[in-house]
């Protein structure tokens, strides 16, 4: 932020430091061993009296001085010139803080130099005793070099104590000092071993290249045990987040812990075949062959130690993208454009919008992104998301996903970013978006005021039910309507008719046939253990029937019936019509009919941040794209393979492993519920963001094909915050109860949340889905008006029979029989059709109003009633007109 940045593009990512640094490295710790190896051998040679070992020591010093002096040396200068122009902010922080420590490093290289140089050259020209002390002190400086090295790499993972005291003994002693040392001096006698080969099986005298090709074996063989001990203690000291992120918490790290456990035996087994007598044809491309698994290894533990090490380059103290975390906050408060030295834009515009993007994204991403090269390229990363997916891909960057840094700036900022990814790098644009207007039919069934004895109350308890079509992937929810009637007897004291009466329903036309385009049916077996016929439900109700009356209720249920928002046609409406009728048990005579809308919808929002289109019609269903990258998103946070049972036919149902109190699916009870971990772990990605939150997945969205909050709330201008409220603050009543219960994940999915409703986080209250929701009595204390548009946080129902979809009034009535659906309270407006959801009080009472609203007591009492036997206030007239 403080430096130019030194654009890369196809080469950034940390390719080219990482091309550079591993090869040096690899070579550096060959350097420490093969000193020891050399001044050994040379013993060796001496001990054997052998001239032949004695030659192949000064060949093989050659090699060594050429390899590790020239090369090495190269290497070396070839990070310092990276890691200034790639991070130059923590290059800073190492040098001021280790200057002493580089410049003694710099005098035992220079040693090493004069030393190797007299080594190699005047071998065989001086007496053994004082070539061979030459060997000891170019081996001994080779181990001080990597001991000062060392100190100064592991500060970078486990600074320890230098984050309060910035000490350099604190800094160089590092939690992770000495394990990672005794480590690497070990590695180093090993890769002595690997190199020897190189040169050993190109010995010509056959008795001496064995015995040289067995003792180079011994190098690689011996040292094993002790690096596998010195392996464990440095994972041990490791503190527990970065150990946490080497053992499996970044998806990345993983195939190189993998690569770094195999690669043992495989090297062991290598030098065990080297050791026994095969042909010299053999044995030449298998030493090169263990040279480059060594490097293979070599890479995968500096990949696993630099990665340990996210999101920072010094672990809590600089990030990855070189901004350092004390000025996190003021970069959030003030923007990082503000901020940052080098940049041409201080302020965004419409017109520099994409510009200051870009400047944003050489800050924040070039540091670890390569844009089209072979290491973390951000193209294939970033495909799949819309402007709104990136944005809030950026929102909960670093949360959960804890290898990345967070964001930092300002939401204008964050929005820039994400524009400049989506339209600058891709080049997508976006089309505004078009919602088909429509109007269909909608027959108001006859109701005769004087000669009708009955009226018949019907409704939808789900309002707002919307389902996944995503079957032959996963399953969230499946197709499933609950239908509610209540058969009232007209007269000066109405009465609930229950016996010797049969209430049936029926779907509208063009909705009687299982649609093609959804599979529930083909998978409800592997879902459910049931083999359902095609229009059958869960319950075992279709598409028409009988309701059954649930005595407690007086009402007529029909649960879980399978109604789905395709016509016959292909069409979508989400809003499909069933006629319900009273029909005389005795004589087979209807003597009551309405209709009412089962609102059922598959817009599910999970295409803004998973990438694909819509599957029907372009207006709702989750196409395979979508699916497939969910699951791939959930195994590599949550290490499953449900993307890979997906293929082979096994399709996961989430309630099988996640509870649920609305299914009364019980999973595995050790894992969140299933409410508390979709809105626990998408909260992180949707702050701030008022209802967009709830609309960006739900079928809510004012501008969506299904626009399901269509009641009087909506027209007053309420949105879902208003009863549910805020995400944060609506996941974080979830999460709460899940951490009462002892689930440990709801702790990593509440660290970045702040409640918004309520000043800490002790205030909120704990809730359980679908049992504790918020209670109209909030607002509308004693059926008043309420006193204020904002409404009672944190007042939750006590359990279902407080639930305004299970509640009656004094009389048995239930409160949806005469107010309306949830979501769809009297009077509403339908996008499919203004008095689609208005039926029933146009019918009764030829006002769209509650059932009896505006003193219209004679839909069911024949009279003029002056006693509110319902509830209080019921007499008053209707206050919200339109």
């Amino acid at each position: 932020m403080n430096y130019p940045v030194w654009e890369l593009y196809f080469a950034g990512g940390g390719l080219l430091i990482a091309t550079i640094a591993v090869v040096h490295v690899y070579v550096a710790h060959f350097a420490v061993g093969g000193g020891l190896f050399l001044v050994l051998t040379e013993l060796k040679g001496y001990r054997e009296d052998s001239q032949n070992i004695l030659d192949y020591t000064k060949k093989h010093s050659k090699f060594f001085l050429l390899l590790t002096i020239v090369f090495g040396g190269i290497t070396g200068v070839g990070i310092w010139l990276t890691i200034s122009l790639l991070s130059p902010g923590a290059t800073s922080t190492l040098i001021h803080t280790f200057v002493f420590g580089f410049a003694t490093e710099w005098v035992c290289f220079m040693v090493e130099i004069v030393a190797l140089f007299i080594y190699f050259y005047r071998f065989g020209k001086m007496d053994k005793k004082t070539h061979l002390t030459i060997g000891w002190l170019y081996f001994i400086f080779a181990w001080l070099s990597l001991f000062f090295i060392n100190g100064i790499i592991d500060f970078m993972l486990t600074p320890g104590n230098w984050l309060k005291t910035n000490s350099f003994w604190d800094g160089f002693f590092n939690p992770t000092m000495w394990p990672a040392l005794f480590f690497r001096t070990s590695l180093s006698l090993v890769l002595a071993g690997v190199f020897g080969f190189i040169t050993a099986v190109f010995i010509k005298e056959t008795m001496c290249r064995e015995n040289m090709v067995r003792y180079c074996a011994k190098w690689l063989l011996f040292p094993f045990i002790f690096m596998i001990l010195f392996a464990y203690w440095y994972v041990m000291a490791v503190p527990e987040a970065p150990r946490a992120m080497i053992l499996g918490r970044s998806p990345e790290i993983v195939p190189f812990v993998k690569i770094f456990a195999w690669i043992l035996p495989v090297m062991s087994i290598g030098a065990l075949l080297m050791a026994i007598r095969i042909p010299g044809s053999v044995k030449k491309p298998m030493a090169f062959a263990l040279l480059i698994i060594g490097l293979i290894y070599m890479f995968s533990f500096e990949y696993i130690r630099e990665a340990g090490r996210r999101p920072f380059l010094i672990y809590g103290h600089t990030y990855s993208n070189s901004i350092l975390v004390k000025n996190e906050e003021k970069i959030n408060e003030k923007g990082l454009l503000k901020i940052a030295k080098w940049v041409e834009y201080r302020d965004i515009t419409d017109e520099n919008i994409l510009d200051a993007g870009k400047e944003i994204f050489k800050i924040e991403c070039m540091s670890c992104h390569s844009t089209g090269g072979p290491l973390n390229d951000i193209f294939p990363l970033t495909k799949k998301y819309s402007v709104f997916g990136m944005d809030a891909q950026l929102n909960g960057m670093g949360k959960i996903i804890e290898y990345m840094p967070k964001f930092m700036g300002t939401r204008k900022e964050r929005l820039a970013l994400a524009r400049y990814i989506v339209e600058g790098l891709h080049g997508k644009k976006e089309s505004p978006v078009r919602i088909e207007e429509k109007d269909l039919y909608t027959e108001i069934p006859a109701f005769n005021e004087e000669k009708d004895e009955y009226v018949l109350l019907a409704w939808s308890s789900m309002g707002m039910h919307s389902f996944t079509d995503s079957d032959p992937y996963w399953s969230l929810m499946p197709p499933g309507n609950n239908l509610y009637a209540q058969l009232i007897r007209r007269g000066e004291t109405p009465e609930i008719v229950t016996e010797d009466v049969v209430i049936s329903y029926a779907v509208e036309k063009g909705f009687e046939k299982p649609s093609k385009h959804v599979k529930f049916w083909e998978y409800a077996e592997h879902f459910f253990g049931k083999r359902l016929p095609p229009g059958i439900g869960l319950s075992g109700n279709g598409l028409k029937g009988e309701m059954k009356l649930n005595e407690k209720q007086m009402a007529f249920t029909a649960d879980m019936v399978p109604v789905v928002p395709y016509s016959d046609d292909g069409s979508f409406n989400p809003y499909p019509l069933f006629t319900i009728e009273a029909i005389d048990k005795n004589n087979g005579k209807i003597f009551a009919r309405t209709s009412v809308v089962a609102p059922t919808s598959t817009e599910m929002g999970c295409r803004n941040c998973h990438g694909g289109k819509w599957r029907v019609n372009g207006q709702a269903g989750l196409s395979r794209e979508t699916s497939r990258d969910i699951l791939a998103v959930h195994d590599r946070i949550s290490k499953t393979n449900l993307l890979e049972l997906a293929e082979k036919g096994q399709p996961v149902l989430c309630q099988s492993c996640h509870p649920d109190p609305a299914f009364g699916a019980k999973g595995k009870p050790e894992l969140l519920n299933l409410s508390a971990a979709i809105h626990g772990f998408h909260a992180n990605y949707l702050t701030n963001r008022e209802d967009d939150a709830c609309n960006t997945c739900h079928p809510s969205s004012p501008t969506g094909n299904t626009q399901f909050l269509r009641g009087i709330h909506m027209e007053l201008g309420l949105d879902c915050t208003s009863c549910h409220w805020k995400m944060e603050d609506h996941a974080l009543s979830l999460l709460k109860a899940e951490k009462k219960a002892g689930k440990k994940e709801a702790d990593r999915l509440m660290k970045h949340l702040s409640p918004k409703s309520a000043s800490t986080m002790n205030q909120i209250n704990p809730r359980t889905p679908w049992f504790n929701e918020p209670d109209c009595m909030n607002c509308h204390v004693d059926f008043q008006e309420p006193e204020t548009d904002e409404s009672e946080f944190n007042l939750w129902t006590k359990g279902v029979e407080q639930l305004y979809r299970m509640r009656t009034d004094d009389v048995g009535i239930m409160c949806e029989a005469c107010h309306g659906s949830t979501h769809a309270i009297y009077p509403t407006k339908n996008p499919y059709g203004k008095d689609r959801d208005n039926i029933i009080p146009l019918q009764y009472q030829s006002n769209p109003y509650p059932v009896g609203a505006n003193k219209n007591c004679k839909v069911c009492h024949t009279i003029d009633m002056e006693e509110e036997v319902h509830h209080p206030n019921s007499l008053a007239m209707f206050r919200n007109t339109f």
